[in-house]
Formats: structure tokens, sequence, C-alpha cells
């Protein structure tokens, strides 16, 4: 894949992208999840923008259903997976009639006490089914702040790299992530050398739009997905401002109330991971240090 100038940090022209190239906000939530707006309110400012959505809810899929009935908007079907580790994946899926089965046989069954909660299913397991499935499976924000993206201590060394190559691609930019994390994302999605996405992960109207993906190509779900798919799509974007950010944070922290128990054990077990992790360097860092210093004793007592 030629990936000159496919990932542009700026604030997308969508006038100008429009106009020639099919575009659509990869990632985005509604009340059915962690989001504040509903479908209807969605749909209606796509249309405005001229642009596509995928409704990605935290597994949960009426909104991605209730959006593919609405007229004049394109539509991604998509549903964003929480695995039993705390990290999420993208899954977009060529019809709704494969979105509504896998979420029936492969998410549903292993739902935790609400949508908000971690499904029972690894990572690996996660795209494994979807690869039983016409999907595209896209790392959610792999670098984030928080244990949600891929790149954590939760998977370390030989398993994350084995992970990396079972998915379809990654979220190159995320319009709610930080600009340094952002570009470990665009990063990684270089050495890949996969298909890249953006979405603005907007739980806001105001947020819509702020980083798309676009390709040239008819504007059909099949069309578009088959360009992300074979690396001719491209992402351009810019982070939600701070102030903004904080408003978000707010309507995602209602929503996640209820949740707190889960998020909090969630958190503790990240926390201990890296801990633990952290302290294994250390001890190894020691060993070594100690094993050199007594080599030198010897020697120099020979």
């Amino acid at each position: 894949m030629d990936h000159r100038n496919r990932i542009v940090f700026q604030k997308p022209d969508l006038e100008n992208l429009t106009r020639h190239r099919t575009v659509v906000d990869m990632h985005f939530h509604t009340r059915y999840s962690d989001g504040g707006s509903d479908v209807h309110e969605i749909a209606a400012r796509a249309r405005e923008l001229g642009i596509g959505v995928a409704i990605t809810d935290h597994n949960e899929i009426a909104g991605a259903v209730e959006i593919s009935r609405c007229k004049n908007v394109l539509s991604i079907p998509g549903i964003e997976v929480t695995s039993s580790e705390g990290s999420h994946i993208l899954i977009y899926f060529y019809d709704v009639k494969s979105l509504q089965k896998f979420y029936a046989r492969d998410v549903r069954p292993f739902m935790g006490p609400s949508v908000m909660h971690s499904i029972s299913l690894p990572m690996e397991e996660i795209i494994a089914r979807a690869k039983g499935y016409r999907s595209l499976t896209i790392f959610a924000h792999p670098f984030s702040a928080a244990f949600t993206g891929v790149c954590n201590f939760y998977f370390p060394g030989k398993r994350l790299d084995a992970i990396l190559q079972q998915a379809d691609g990654v979220e190159a930019i995320n319009a709610s992530n930080l600009t340094k994390w952002n570009l470990r994302c665009a990063l990684l999605a270089f050495n890949l050398n996969k298909a890249v996405t953006g979405g603005s992960d907007g739980h806001s109207l105001k947020h819509l739009g702020r980083t798309v993906t676009y390709a040239a190509c008819r504007g059909s779900r099949r069309a578009f997905l088959d360009a992300v798919k074979q690396g001719r799509s491209k992402v351009v974007g810019k982070e939600i401002d701070l102030l903004r950010k904080v408003a978000s944070n707010g309507v995602k922290l209602k929503s996640n109330l209820k949740n707190t128990p889960d998020l909090l054990e969630k958190n503790i077990r990240y926390g201990y991971t890296v801990i633990n992790s952290k302290s294994k360097t250390l001890r190894e860092r020691m060993r070594r240090h100690f094993h050199t210093k007594n080599k030198g004793v010897s020697v120099a007592d020979r």
C-alpha cells in the first residue's frame, strides 16, 4: 500500500471533499450507549454535511440498525466491541443482517450487566468470530490514555504482535484522542501496512465530521468498504479542542456512573498489570547489573 498523504492532520474541508469523494465519519456514538444524540439527529446532521456515518455504539447495534432505515444518508453498519481485556475494536459489516447475526451469536450471549461493560471474549476470539462474516475489523484508538486501545500492557510482546496481524486495519486518527496518541496510531498504521480509517468518536452532534475517512468510489457500503480494505481510503481530521473534550467526557461520565464498579475494577487490574510489568523489567535490569558486577570482580581477583 502507498501510504503517502493517506493520513493528514488538519480540519477536513468537507465541502470540497464531498464533491468528488465518498466521505464517512467511521466512529460515532448514540444514546443507545454513551452518546448524547439520537439517531435521527445524527442522520439529519450527516445530510447537512453531505457525509456518511458509521454508528458504532459500545456492544450495541440498535443505533446502527435504526440509521440504516434513514433515507438519503450513507450508513455503514458497525459496532465497537469491548474485549474481556477492556480494549476496543471496531467492526464494520457490508449489510445490516450480518451485523445483526454477529450481535446475536457473538456479542449478546457474552454480554456483561450493561453495554458499557466488557464482554467475556478475548480480543483474538472477537476478531476470529468477525471474520466469519463479510466484515472489516479495525483497532479503535490503539494508543490511548487508558487501557481501551489494544497497545497496552494487557497484551505483552508476542501476543500483541500476533493480534496486530489479525485485524484488517487501524484507526489512524480519532478526534476524541490526544494528538500524541494519534501520532502513534498513525505510525502503527504505516508500520503494519494495513487499512486505515478515521472517525470523530463523537458523542455530540458538534463532533460529527471532525475526522473522516474518504475514498474515490461510488457512494455505497460495498464500494466504500472495498476501498478501505484495498488501501484506497484516506483519513483527514483534527482533534476536538479541550473544552469540547471536557463536555464530551461529561456526557460519558453521566452515562457510565452506573458502571463505576466495573470501570474501577478494570483500572485496578490495568494498574496492577502495569506495575507488575515494570517490576519485572526492574528485576531484570538489577539481575543483569549484579551479574556484570560480579563477573568483573571475579575477573579482577584472578
